[in-house]
């Protein structure tokens, strides 16, 4: 993968439309072909009924979510093609990295903020805190209705990733299982970006609960890769070249 790949930067409002879209992800990888335009494509997808009995405005929605969440990482795009045997949790895992990934507030609202819940003496999280949040980090950005959306959306989007409990308020705060194979698809698609970070303490791990020492755990345990932390100095030796490459045999 490109070094000039990179995590996106620019707040936008796609999760307005799709929360984290589990199973219509999983039906976009196995359809996908990226050789044709995106409108092109919505209309196959319509057509041969991609995601089932929905509307061709609908249909759009849907592409246009998914050509901003994982058409940037082509190489990652033809390994989930393939990938027909993936087990639920680690498609829950990767469909919250890439959200991740592909929008910054998404990430930042995972990856930091609901991070630094963890440290309150009981970590829940609802909606008039989420609205706070937003309005502190994007103030004077929207409507107030546009705000409760987004609130909305990223509550539900967390919650289908694991992090949190359920639909009512207080939302408990909660670490979702990671697969090795979900981790290891996602160290190799960062060690193939540009993100902010570094491959041990970053937004994405962090949102799950990996970091300090049970990251180390999980990554000194993980096949494909081998993983040496003296004092501040970080060693990583890699058995895949690549992503493709590493695909091809941990699955």
């Amino acid at each position: 993968m490109s070094a000039a790949v990179a995590e996106a930067t620019v707040v936008h409002t796609r999760i307005l439309r799709l929360a984290l879209g589990m199973e219509e992800s999983r039906s976009y990888w196995e359809h996908v072909d990226l050789t044709i335009s995106p409108a092109r494509r919505a209309l196959a997808a319509f057509e041969e009924r991609w995601f089932g009995a929905k509307s061709l405005s609908w249909v759009r929605v849907l592409i246009s979510n998914f050509v901003g969440r994982f058409d940037p990482f082509p190489e990652s795009v033809a390994v989930l093609k393939r990938w027909s045997a993936m087990d639920a949790t680690t498609r829950q895992n990767l469909c919250h990295f890439h959200l991740q990934v592909s929008d910054p507030m998404y990430r930042r609202f995972t990856g930091k903020f609901l991070v630094e819940r963890w440290e309150q003496p009981a970590p829940r999280v609802d909606r008039d805190i989420t609205l706070r949040w937003l309005r502190s980090e994007y103030p004077d950005r929207w409507s107030d209705a546009t705000y409760v959306q987004f609130a909305s959306k990223l509550l539900s989007a967390a919650s289908e990733a694991g992090l949190i409990s359920g639909k009512r308020d207080p939302r408990t705060l909660l670490l979702p299982k990671v697969t090795d194979l979900a981790l290891g698809y996602w160290l190799h698609l960062l060690r193939g970006i540009t993100f902010e970070g570094t491959l041990t303490d970053n937004p994405y791990f962090a949102s799950v609960g990996l970091r300090d020492g049970f990251l180390d755990q999980r990554l000194r345990a993980l096949p494909g890769v081998a993983f040496r932390r003296m004092g501040h100095l970080i060693e990583f030796d890699w058995t895949a070249p690549s992503l493709a490459a590493w695909a091809e045999t941990a699955r």
